[in-house]
Protein backbone atom coordinates (compact mmCIF):
# COMPACT_ATOMS: atom_id res chain seq x y z
CA UNK A 1 0.00 0.00 0.00
CA UNK A 2 2.66 2.51 0.74
CA UNK A 3 4.48 2.24 -2.05
CA UNK A 4 1.02 3.48 -4.40
CA UNK A 5 0.41 6.08 -2.08
CA UNK A 6 2.88 8.54 -4.00
CA UNK A 7 0.55 7.44 -7.77
CA UNK A 8 -2.74 7.33 -5.90
CA UNK A 9 -1.82 11.45 -4.36
CA UNK A 10 -0.77 11.86 -8.05
CA UNK A 11 -4.13 10.78 -9.78
CA UNK A 12 -5.82 12.63 -7.21
CA UNK A 13 -4.24 15.77 -7.59
CA UNK A 14 -4.76 15.61 -11.07
CA UNK A 15 -8.67 14.43 -10.69
CA UNK A 16 -8.96 17.59 -8.85
CA UNK A 17 -7.07 19.63 -11.17
CA UNK A 18 -9.10 18.49 -14.08
CA UNK A 19 -12.40 19.70 -13.02
CA UNK A 20 -14.00 22.25 -15.15
CA UNK A 21 -15.69 25.83 -13.66
CA UNK A 22 -18.67 25.46 -14.97
CA UNK A 23 -20.17 27.81 -18.37
CA UNK A 24 -22.45 30.58 -17.62
CA UNK A 25 -24.96 28.67 -19.14
CA UNK A 26 -24.79 26.16 -17.03
CA UNK A 27 -24.60 28.19 -13.89
CA UNK A 28 -28.36 29.77 -15.47
CA UNK A 29 -30.06 26.21 -15.50
CA UNK A 30 -28.51 24.96 -11.49
CA UNK A 31 -29.71 28.20 -10.14
CA UNK A 32 -33.52 27.43 -9.75
CA UNK A 33 -32.04 23.47 -8.60
CA UNK A 34 -30.30 25.21 -5.50
CA UNK A 35 -34.20 25.95 -3.97
CA UNK A 36 -35.28 23.27 -1.36
CA UNK A 37 -31.10 22.04 -1.02
CA UNK A 38 -30.02 21.94 2.41
CA UNK A 39 -27.17 22.67 4.62
CA UNK A 40 -26.43 20.27 7.40
CA UNK A 41 -26.15 21.40 10.93
CA UNK A 42 -22.47 19.66 11.08
CA UNK A 43 -21.38 21.68 8.04
CA UNK A 44 -21.53 24.84 10.18
CA UNK A 45 -18.96 25.66 12.88
CA UNK A 46 -21.29 26.28 15.97
CA UNK A 47 -24.48 24.25 17.41
CA UNK A 48 -26.91 24.92 14.77
CA UNK A 49 -29.89 23.86 13.04
CA UNK A 50 -29.85 23.11 9.39
CA UNK A 51 -30.17 25.84 6.96
CA UNK A 52 -32.67 25.15 4.02
CA UNK A 53 -32.71 27.02 0.49
CA UNK A 54 -36.31 28.48 0.42
CA UNK A 55 -36.23 29.94 -3.20
CA UNK A 56 -33.60 30.49 -5.97
CA UNK A 57 -34.15 32.19 -8.74
CA UNK A 58 -32.37 33.67 -11.86
CA UNK A 59 -32.23 37.63 -11.62
CA UNK A 60 -31.68 39.57 -15.24
CA UNK A 61 -29.27 41.96 -15.37
CA UNK A 62 -30.71 45.66 -14.75
CA UNK A 63 -31.26 48.47 -12.46
CA UNK A 64 -26.91 48.79 -11.79
CA UNK A 65 -26.90 44.65 -10.93
CA UNK A 66 -25.54 42.04 -12.75
CA UNK A 67 -27.23 38.46 -13.84
CA UNK A 68 -27.14 37.05 -10.72
CA UNK A 69 -28.93 33.95 -8.82
CA UNK A 70 -30.77 35.12 -5.80
CA UNK A 71 -30.72 32.76 -2.87
CA UNK A 72 -33.35 33.60 0.13
CA UNK A 73 -32.78 30.87 3.10
CA UNK A 74 -33.06 29.92 6.94
CA UNK A 75 -30.99 28.40 9.50
CA UNK A 76 -33.24 26.54 12.08
CA UNK A 77 -33.27 27.87 15.63
CA UNK A 78 -32.30 25.25 18.21
CA UNK A 79 -34.81 26.04 21.38
CA UNK A 80 -38.51 26.11 20.73
CA UNK A 81 -39.01 29.69 21.18
CA UNK A 82 -35.95 31.14 18.86
CA UNK A 83 -36.73 32.51 15.60
CA UNK A 84 -34.53 31.39 12.34
CA UNK A 85 -31.80 32.74 10.79
CA UNK A 86 -32.53 34.26 7.72
CA UNK A 87 -29.96 35.05 4.96
CA UNK A 88 -29.70 36.40 1.48
CA UNK A 89 -26.94 34.86 -0.88
CA UNK A 90 -26.19 36.47 -4.91
CA UNK A 91 -24.29 34.05 -6.65
CA UNK A 92 -23.47 36.31 -9.97
CA UNK A 93 -23.15 34.99 -13.40
CA UNK A 94 -19.52 36.26 -14.22
CA UNK A 95 -18.20 35.63 -10.78
CA UNK A 96 -14.49 37.16 -9.93
CA UNK A 97 -13.90 34.29 -7.44
CA UNK A 98 -14.37 35.90 -3.94
CA UNK A 99 -16.99 36.68 -1.41
CA UNK A 100 -18.49 39.42 1.06
CA UNK A 101 -20.70 39.10 3.49
CA UNK A 102 -22.09 42.65 4.28
CA UNK A 103 -23.11 43.46 7.60
CA UNK A 104 -25.92 44.85 10.07
CA UNK A 105 -26.76 47.60 11.70
CA UNK A 106 -28.40 48.87 15.19
CA UNK A 107 -29.88 45.87 16.49
CA UNK A 108 -30.36 44.39 13.19
CA UNK A 109 -33.51 42.44 12.48
CA UNK A 110 -33.91 42.94 8.74
CA UNK A 111 -32.42 41.40 6.26
CA UNK A 112 -29.24 42.32 4.70
CA UNK A 113 -29.64 41.90 1.13
CA UNK A 114 -26.35 42.69 0.20
CA UNK A 115 -27.43 44.50 -3.36
CA UNK A 116 -26.65 47.83 -1.79
CA UNK A 117 -23.76 50.05 -2.05
CA UNK A 118 -21.44 49.79 0.55
CA UNK A 119 -20.78 52.51 3.58
CA UNK A 120 -18.98 55.73 1.91
CA UNK A 121 -18.75 54.32 -2.00
CA UNK A 122 -18.07 57.44 -4.11
CA UNK A 123 -20.78 57.92 -6.10
CA UNK A 124 -20.89 56.25 -9.33
CA UNK A 125 -18.68 53.08 -7.59
CA UNK A 126 -20.14 49.72 -9.00
CA UNK A 127 -22.15 47.55 -6.35
CA UNK A 128 -19.69 44.25 -5.44
CA UNK A 129 -22.28 42.22 -7.01
CA UNK A 130 -21.40 44.01 -10.07
CA UNK A 131 -18.16 43.76 -9.53
CA UNK A 132 -17.90 40.21 -9.32
CA UNK A 133 -18.37 39.63 -6.25
CA UNK A 134 -20.81 36.68 -4.77
CA UNK A 135 -22.09 38.46 -1.62
CA UNK A 136 -24.98 37.64 1.25
CA UNK A 137 -26.31 38.81 4.97
CA UNK A 138 -28.75 38.21 7.28
CA UNK A 139 -30.96 39.24 9.73
CA UNK A 140 -29.22 38.24 12.48
CA UNK A 141 -31.92 35.56 13.71
CA UNK A 142 -34.74 37.58 14.65
CA UNK A 143 -37.63 40.15 12.92
CA UNK A 144 -37.52 43.68 14.36
CA UNK A 145 -40.39 44.52 13.00
CA UNK A 146 -42.31 42.39 15.65
CA UNK A 147 -40.63 45.46 18.02
CA UNK A 148 -41.11 48.36 16.20
CA UNK A 149 -40.92 50.57 19.93
CA UNK A 150 -38.76 48.40 21.63
CA UNK A 151 -35.29 47.32 19.09
CA UNK A 152 -33.92 45.28 21.88
CA UNK A 153 -36.81 43.01 22.61
CA UNK A 154 -35.41 39.86 20.85
CA UNK A 155 -32.81 40.06 23.38
CA UNK A 156 -35.09 38.39 26.04
CA UNK A 157 -34.80 34.95 24.01
CA UNK A 158 -30.95 33.93 25.22
CA UNK A 159 -30.50 31.72 21.98
CA UNK A 160 -31.87 34.93 19.41
CA UNK A 161 -29.33 36.99 21.97
CA UNK A 162 -26.57 35.12 21.03
CA UNK A 163 -26.96 35.37 17.46
CA UNK A 164 -27.16 38.97 17.64
CA UNK A 165 -23.78 38.80 18.95
CA UNK A 166 -21.80 36.40 17.04
CA UNK A 167 -23.32 33.25 16.13
CA UNK A 168 -25.24 34.47 13.18
CA UNK A 169 -22.97 35.34 11.09
CA UNK A 170 -20.55 32.45 11.49
CA UNK A 171 -23.34 30.50 10.53
CA UNK A 172 -24.60 32.16 7.48
CA UNK A 173 -20.73 32.41 6.35
CA UNK A 174 -20.57 28.88 6.59
CA UNK A 175 -23.82 27.63 5.24
CA UNK A 176 -22.99 30.59 2.05
CA UNK A 177 -19.94 29.03 1.81
CA UNK A 178 -20.98 25.26 1.58
CA UNK A 179 -23.83 26.65 -1.50
CA UNK A 180 -21.22 28.90 -3.13
CA UNK A 181 -18.91 25.47 -3.01
CA UNK A 182 -21.99 23.65 -4.84
CA UNK A 183 -22.98 26.60 -7.21
CA UNK A 184 -19.79 26.73 -8.75
CA UNK A 185 -18.18 23.89 -7.63
CA UNK A 186 -14.58 25.59 -5.72
CA UNK A 187 -15.15 27.49 -2.80
CA UNK A 188 -13.93 31.73 -2.67
CA UNK A 189 -10.35 32.39 -3.45
CA UNK A 190 -10.99 34.97 -1.02
CA UNK A 191 -13.65 35.99 1.85
CA UNK A 192 -13.88 39.11 2.73
CA UNK A 193 -16.38 40.86 5.49
CA UNK A 194 -17.39 44.62 5.21
CA UNK A 195 -19.74 46.52 7.50
CA UNK A 196 -20.41 49.58 9.83
CA UNK A 197 -21.67 50.59 13.34
CA UNK A 198 -23.43 47.63 14.81
CA UNK A 199 -21.68 45.61 11.46
CA UNK A 200 -18.58 47.29 11.90
CA UNK A 201 -18.85 45.47 15.60
CA UNK A 202 -19.67 42.40 13.66
CA UNK A 203 -16.60 42.26 11.77
CA UNK A 204 -14.07 42.94 14.61
CA UNK A 205 -16.00 40.26 16.69
CA UNK A 206 -15.40 38.02 13.50
CA UNK A 207 -11.41 38.54 13.75
CA UNK A 208 -11.68 38.02 17.23
CA UNK A 209 -13.54 34.66 17.52
CA UNK A 210 -13.00 33.32 14.33
CA UNK A 211 -9.93 33.99 12.81
CA UNK A 212 -9.68 31.72 9.68
CA UNK A 213 -12.91 32.27 8.25
CA UNK A 214 -12.25 35.84 6.65
CA UNK A 215 -8.96 36.93 4.55
CA UNK A 216 -10.28 40.64 5.03
CA UNK A 217 -12.39 42.73 7.12
CA UNK A 218 -13.62 46.34 6.93
CA UNK A 219 -14.65 47.83 9.84
CA UNK A 220 -16.33 51.50 9.83
CA UNK A 221 -17.16 53.09 13.05
CA UNK A 222 -17.73 49.89 14.97
CA UNK A 223 -19.50 49.76 18.14
CA UNK A 224 -16.37 48.17 19.79
CA UNK A 225 -17.33 48.08 23.61
CA UNK A 226 -21.21 47.75 23.18
CA UNK A 227 -21.95 47.72 26.79
CA UNK A 228 -19.57 51.19 27.46
CA UNK A 229 -21.66 52.72 25.22
CA UNK A 230 -25.04 51.88 26.23
CA UNK A 231 -24.66 52.85 29.90
CA UNK A 232 -23.08 55.79 28.08
CA UNK A 233 -26.76 56.50 26.66
CA UNK A 234 -28.43 55.68 29.54
CA UNK A 235 -26.06 58.68 31.24
CA UNK A 236 -27.51 61.55 28.74
CA UNK A 237 -31.01 60.01 28.94
CA UNK A 238 -31.54 60.98 32.80
CA UNK A 239 -30.52 64.20 32.56
CA UNK A 240 -33.10 64.96 30.34
CA UNK A 241 -36.01 64.08 32.59
CA UNK A 242 -35.27 67.28 34.46
CA UNK A 243 -34.37 69.63 32.41
CA UNK A 244 -31.89 68.54 30.17
CA UNK A 245 -33.07 68.64 26.93
CA UNK A 246 -30.99 70.30 24.18
CA UNK A 247 -33.08 71.62 21.35
CA UNK A 248 -31.94 73.30 17.98
CA UNK A 249 -30.70 76.41 19.35
CA UNK A 250 -28.67 74.67 22.29
CA UNK A 251 -27.08 72.22 19.87
CA UNK A 252 -26.07 75.36 17.66
CA UNK A 253 -24.47 76.93 20.41
CA UNK A 254 -22.33 74.14 20.84
CA UNK A 255 -21.90 74.08 17.44
CA UNK A 256 -20.63 77.58 17.08
CA UNK A 257 -18.43 77.27 20.40
CA UNK A 258 -16.98 74.31 18.89
CA UNK A 259 -16.11 75.32 15.38
CA UNK A 260 -14.74 78.74 16.80
CA UNK A 261 -12.34 77.24 19.69
CA UNK A 262 -11.02 74.52 16.91
CA UNK A 263 -11.54 75.29 13.03
CA UNK A 264 -8.10 76.60 12.71
CA UNK A 265 -6.18 74.58 14.11
CA UNK A 266 -5.01 72.37 11.26
CA UNK A 267 -4.08 75.68 9.50
CA UNK A 268 -7.32 76.43 7.70
CA UNK A 269 -10.43 77.79 8.87
CA UNK A 270 -13.16 76.07 6.79
CA UNK A 271 -15.62 74.83 8.71
CA UNK A 272 -13.99 71.30 9.43
CA UNK A 273 -12.03 70.45 12.26
CA UNK A 274 -9.70 68.04 10.67
CA UNK A 275 -7.11 68.23 14.05
CA UNK A 276 -9.72 66.03 15.89
CA UNK A 277 -7.35 65.11 18.53
CA UNK A 278 -6.23 68.74 19.60
CA UNK A 279 -9.68 70.23 19.84
CA UNK A 280 -11.34 68.85 23.49
CA UNK A 281 -7.93 70.67 25.19
CA UNK A 282 -9.27 73.80 23.61
CA UNK A 283 -12.85 73.36 24.68
CA UNK A 284 -14.89 74.25 28.03
CA UNK A 285 -18.59 73.43 28.55
CA UNK A 286 -18.55 75.65 31.25
CA UNK A 287 -17.91 78.48 29.45
CA UNK A 288 -21.41 77.99 27.91
CA UNK A 289 -23.05 77.77 31.41
CA UNK A 290 -25.99 80.09 31.99
CA UNK A 291 -25.26 82.58 35.05
CA UNK A 292 -26.56 80.51 38.01
CA UNK A 293 -27.06 77.20 35.83
CA UNK A 294 -30.50 78.13 35.65
CA UNK A 295 -31.43 78.06 31.74
CA UNK A 296 -31.96 81.60 30.10
CA UNK A 297 -32.58 80.52 26.78
CA UNK A 298 -30.66 80.20 23.76
CA UNK A 299 -27.35 81.47 24.57
CA UNK A 300 -26.52 79.33 27.10
CA UNK A 301 -26.71 76.45 28.93
CA UNK A 302 -28.51 75.33 32.18
CA UNK A 303 -26.44 72.85 34.22
CA UNK A 304 -29.07 70.03 33.29
CA UNK A 305 -28.13 70.93 29.90
CA UNK A 306 -24.59 70.50 30.82
CA UNK A 307 -25.25 67.21 32.67
CA UNK A 308 -26.47 66.15 29.09
CA UNK A 309 -23.83 67.00 27.41
CA UNK A 310 -20.98 65.63 29.77
CA UNK A 311 -23.07 62.41 29.80
CA UNK A 312 -22.00 62.37 25.99
CA UNK A 313 -18.80 63.72 25.92
CA UNK A 314 -17.39 62.75 28.94
CA UNK A 315 -16.36 59.27 29.42
CA UNK A 316 -18.72 56.83 30.84
CA UNK A 317 -17.09 55.19 33.85
CA UNK A 318 -18.30 51.23 35.12
CA UNK A 319 -18.23 50.81 38.79
CA UNK A 320 -16.41 47.22 37.67
CA UNK A 321 -14.45 45.49 34.83
CA UNK A 322 -16.28 44.11 31.89
CA UNK A 323 -14.50 41.89 29.38
CA UNK A 324 -10.67 42.36 28.28
CA UNK A 325 -10.35 44.47 32.11
CA UNK A 326 -12.26 47.51 30.48
CA UNK A 327 -13.89 49.95 32.83
CA UNK A 328 -14.52 53.13 31.05
CA UNK A 329 -16.48 53.88 27.73
CA UNK A 330 -14.44 57.32 26.21
CA UNK A 331 -16.43 59.93 25.47
CA UNK A 332 -17.16 61.43 21.66
CA UNK A 333 -15.04 64.02 19.92
CA UNK A 334 -15.91 67.45 18.42
CA UNK A 335 -17.13 68.33 14.84
CA UNK A 336 -20.68 66.27 14.38
CA UNK A 337 -22.84 68.07 16.51
CA UNK A 338 -25.25 69.45 13.68
CA UNK A 339 -24.33 67.53 10.31
CA UNK A 340 -27.40 66.89 8.67
CA UNK A 341 -29.55 64.53 9.74
CA UNK A 342 -27.00 62.91 12.00
CA UNK A 343 -25.95 65.26 14.80
CA UNK A 344 -27.04 65.66 18.68
CA UNK A 345 -30.53 66.29 17.54
CA UNK A 346 -30.41 62.50 16.00
CA UNK A 347 -28.51 60.64 18.29
CA UNK A 348 -28.18 62.78 21.99
CA UNK A 349 -31.25 65.06 22.12
CA UNK A 350 -34.22 66.01 19.62
CA UNK A 351 -35.16 68.91 22.10
CA UNK A 352 -38.11 66.94 23.90
CA UNK A 353 -38.43 65.14 27.42
CA UNK A 354 -37.69 61.62 26.70
CA UNK A 355 -40.44 59.04 27.83
CA UNK A 356 -39.43 56.09 30.07
CA UNK A 357 -40.79 53.46 27.45
CA UNK A 358 -38.26 53.09 24.14
CA UNK A 359 -40.41 54.42 21.18
CA UNK A 360 -39.29 55.32 18.10
CA UNK A 361 -39.79 59.12 18.20
CA UNK A 362 -36.94 59.81 20.59
CA UNK A 363 -33.62 60.59 19.77
CA UNK A 364 -32.03 56.71 18.70
CA UNK A 365 -29.99 56.93 21.83
CA UNK A 366 -32.47 57.12 24.09
CA UNK A 367 -34.36 54.74 22.36
CA UNK A 368 -31.73 51.99 22.51
CA UNK A 369 -30.27 52.90 25.80
CA UNK A 370 -33.89 52.84 27.36
CA UNK A 371 -34.52 49.32 25.72
CA UNK A 372 -31.00 47.81 26.87
CA UNK A 373 -31.62 48.89 29.96
CA UNK A 374 -35.17 46.97 30.32
CA UNK A 375 -34.93 44.05 27.72
CA UNK A 376 -30.88 43.14 27.57
CA UNK A 377 -29.86 43.75 30.90
CA UNK A 378 -32.91 43.97 33.66
CA UNK A 379 -35.13 41.80 31.20
CA UNK A 380 -38.10 43.41 32.78
CA UNK A 381 -40.28 45.60 30.30
CA UNK A 382 -41.52 47.94 33.24
CA UNK A 383 -37.74 49.21 34.09
CA UNK A 384 -37.86 52.36 34.61
CA UNK A 385 -34.63 53.93 32.89
CA UNK A 386 -34.01 56.18 35.76
CA UNK A 387 -34.07 53.96 38.20
CA UNK A 388 -31.31 52.28 36.43
CA UNK A 389 -27.86 51.78 38.53
CA UNK A 390 -24.98 49.29 36.67
CA UNK A 391 -24.12 48.50 39.84
CA UNK A 392 -27.19 46.41 40.94
CA UNK A 393 -26.93 44.06 37.49
CA UNK A 394 -23.12 43.37 37.66
CA UNK A 395 -23.10 39.57 37.05
CA UNK A 396 -25.90 40.54 33.69
CA UNK A 397 -23.33 43.53 32.40
CA UNK A 398 -20.67 40.94 32.77
CA UNK A 399 -22.32 38.22 31.01
CA UNK A 400 -23.65 40.53 28.11
CA UNK A 401 -20.31 42.19 27.96
CA UNK A 402 -18.64 38.92 27.20
CA UNK A 403 -21.24 37.88 24.72
CA UNK A 404 -21.25 41.24 22.65
CA UNK A 405 -18.01 43.59 23.41
CA UNK A 406 -15.78 43.13 20.74
CA UNK A 407 -12.41 44.49 22.36
CA UNK A 408 -9.72 41.59 22.86
CA UNK A 409 -6.83 43.20 21.64
CA UNK A 410 -5.28 39.67 21.03
CA UNK A 411 -5.38 38.98 16.96
CA UNK A 412 -3.09 37.16 16.68
CA UNK A 413 -4.44 33.78 15.11
CA UNK A 414 -5.87 36.62 12.70
CA UNK A 415 -2.42 37.96 11.92
CA UNK A 416 -0.87 34.21 11.43
CA UNK A 417 -3.83 33.23 8.59
CA UNK A 418 -3.05 36.14 6.46
CA UNK A 419 -6.32 38.48 7.73
CA UNK A 420 -6.08 42.28 6.99
CA UNK A 421 -8.44 44.43 8.79
CA UNK A 422 -9.09 47.85 8.00
CA UNK A 423 -11.08 50.28 10.42
CA UNK A 424 -12.07 53.21 9.93
CA UNK A 425 -13.33 56.16 12.75
CA UNK A 426 -15.51 59.48 12.02
CA UNK A 427 -14.87 61.79 14.18
CA UNK A 428 -18.34 64.02 13.37
CA UNK A 429 -19.97 60.35 15.03
CA UNK A 430 -22.44 61.22 17.50
CA UNK A 431 -23.98 57.67 17.80
CA UNK A 432 -20.76 56.33 19.32
CA UNK A 433 -17.27 57.78 20.46
CA UNK A 434 -14.36 57.02 17.39
CA UNK A 435 -12.17 57.36 20.73
CA UNK A 436 -13.33 53.46 21.10
CA UNK A 437 -11.51 52.44 17.46
CA UNK A 438 -8.71 54.70 18.60
CA UNK A 439 -8.20 53.15 22.32
CA UNK A 440 -9.16 49.70 20.60
CA UNK A 441 -5.94 50.07 18.29
CA UNK A 442 -3.80 51.32 21.10
CA UNK A 443 -4.14 48.17 22.92
CA UNK A 444 -3.90 46.20 19.82
CA UNK A 445 -0.43 47.65 19.30
CA UNK A 446 0.75 47.40 23.23
CA UNK A 447 -0.43 43.73 22.86
CA UNK A 448 1.23 42.56 19.72
CA UNK A 449 3.65 45.40 18.64
CA UNK A 450 3.85 48.06 16.42
CA UNK A 451 5.63 46.07 13.65
CA UNK A 452 3.46 43.05 13.89
CA UNK A 453 0.27 45.46 13.74
CA UNK A 454 1.65 47.32 10.66
CA UNK A 455 1.51 43.65 8.63
CA UNK A 456 -2.30 43.81 9.39
CA UNK A 457 -4.03 46.47 10.56
CA UNK A 458 -4.68 49.82 9.61
CA UNK A 459 -6.62 52.61 11.59
CA UNK A 460 -8.06 55.31 9.43
CA UNK A 461 -9.81 58.56 10.91
CA UNK A 462 -12.14 60.99 8.62
CA UNK A 463 -12.67 64.04 10.33
CA UNK A 464 -15.93 66.22 10.58
CA UNK A 465 -17.54 62.63 8.98
CA UNK A 466 -20.50 61.72 10.28
CA UNK A 467 -21.53 57.92 11.77
CA UNK A 468 -23.86 57.79 8.56
CA UNK A 469 -20.19 59.23 6.77
CA UNK A 470 -21.40 61.97 5.83
CA UNK A 471 -20.39 66.09 6.53
CA UNK A 472 -20.87 69.33 5.51
CA UNK A 473 -18.40 72.40 6.48
CA UNK A 474 -20.04 74.30 9.17
CA UNK A 475 -19.50 77.91 7.56
CA UNK A 476 -20.08 77.31 4.16
CA UNK A 477 -22.83 74.13 4.10
CA UNK A 478 -21.12 72.61 1.39
CA UNK A 479 -19.95 68.99 1.18
CA UNK A 480 -16.63 67.81 2.25
CA UNK A 481 -15.15 65.10 1.27
CA UNK A 482 -16.13 61.41 2.93
CA UNK A 483 -15.88 58.46 0.25
CA UNK A 484 -13.82 56.12 -0.44
CA UNK A 485 -13.31 52.72 -1.97
CA UNK A 486 -11.87 50.51 1.20
CA UNK A 487 -13.53 47.72 -0.31
CA UNK A 488 -11.16 48.08 -3.24
CA UNK A 489 -8.17 49.17 -0.61
CA UNK A 490 -8.83 46.02 0.84
CA UNK A 491 -8.29 43.58 -2.18
CA UNK A 492 -5.55 45.49 -3.30
CA UNK A 493 -3.98 44.35 0.11
CA UNK A 494 -4.80 40.53 0.40
CA UNK A 495 -4.97 39.69 -3.38
CA UNK A 496 -2.14 41.53 -4.47
CA UNK A 497 -0.06 42.43 -1.31
CA UNK A 498 0.07 46.38 -1.78
CA UNK A 499 0.01 47.57 1.67
CA UNK A 500 -2.37 50.72 1.83
CA UNK A 501 -1.05 53.96 3.25
CA UNK A 502 -3.24 56.94 3.40
CA UNK A 503 -6.02 56.54 2.25
CA UNK A 504 -8.31 59.51 -0.85
CA UNK A 505 -11.71 60.42 0.33
CA UNK A 506 -13.78 62.65 -2.22
CA UNK A 507 -16.81 64.56 -2.51
CA UNK A 508 -18.32 63.84 -5.97
CA UNK A 509 -21.51 65.20 -8.33
CA UNK A 510 -23.48 62.43 -7.16
CA UNK A 511 -26.79 63.36 -9.42
CA UNK A 512 -25.36 61.48 -12.68
CA UNK A 513 -22.52 60.51 -14.26
CA UNK A 514 -19.72 61.34 -15.12
CA UNK A 515 -19.82 61.55 -11.18
CA UNK A 516 -16.95 64.09 -11.15
CA UNK A 517 -15.04 64.76 -8.48
CA UNK A 518 -15.86 68.15 -6.54
CA UNK A 519 -13.33 67.80 -3.53
CA UNK A 520 -10.58 65.58 -1.89
CA UNK A 521 -8.68 65.06 0.61
CA UNK A 522 -6.52 62.48 2.36
CA UNK A 523 -7.68 60.02 5.45
CA UNK A 524 -4.54 59.77 7.04
CA UNK A 525 -3.79 56.61 9.31
CA UNK A 526 -3.95 57.26 13.04
CA UNK A 527 -3.01 59.49 14.85
CA UNK A 528 -2.33 61.97 11.84
CA UNK A 529 -4.59 64.22 10.75
CA UNK A 530 -4.46 66.34 7.73
CA UNK A 531 -3.00 69.58 8.13
CA UNK A 532 -3.18 72.43 5.44
CA UNK A 533 -0.17 73.21 3.41
CA UNK A 534 -1.42 75.67 0.68
CA UNK A 535 -3.93 75.91 -2.23
CA UNK A 536 -7.41 76.78 -2.09
CA UNK A 537 -8.48 73.68 0.04
CA UNK A 538 -10.44 71.32 -2.28
CA UNK A 539 -7.61 68.99 -3.29
CA UNK A 540 -5.66 66.35 -1.50
CA UNK A 541 -2.32 67.87 -2.26
CA UNK A 542 -3.60 71.01 -0.29
CA UNK A 543 -3.07 68.77 2.65
CA UNK A 544 -0.34 66.65 4.07
CA UNK A 545 -1.15 64.22 6.83
CA UNK A 546 0.46 64.98 10.09
CA UNK A 547 2.12 63.70 13.00
CA UNK A 548 1.81 64.63 16.65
Amino acid sequence: MTAFAPLVSTLLLAACASVTPPTESTLRQTCPSLAGQTVAAGEMGLPSGAATVGSARLVAAGNGLPEHCQVLGSIAARTANAEPIRFQLNLPIQWNGKALMYGGGGFNGLLISGLAPLRDAPAGLPVPLARGYATFGTDSGHDGAAYPTDPAKFALNDEMFENFAFASYKKVKDASTVLMQRYYQRKPAQQYYFGGSEGGREGLMLAQRFPQDFDGIVAVVPVIHWNGLFNGFINFTKPQFSGGVLGTAKTRLIANAVNSACDGLDGLADGVINNYLACPARFNVQTLRCPGGTDAGASCLSDAQIATFNGAYAPTVLPFAVANGLTTYPGRLFGGEIQPGEGIERWISDGTIPGTDAVTTQARGVVYGVSYARNVIARDPKLDVRQFDPATFRTRIQQVSALMDATDPDLGAFLRRGGKLIIRENTGDMAQSPLAGMQYFESVVARMGQANVERFLRLYVSPASSHGGTAVSLTTGTPVPTTADLLGTLDEWVANARAPDDVLIQVRNDTAAPFRTLASRPMCRYPNYPQFVSGDGLKAEDFRCAGR
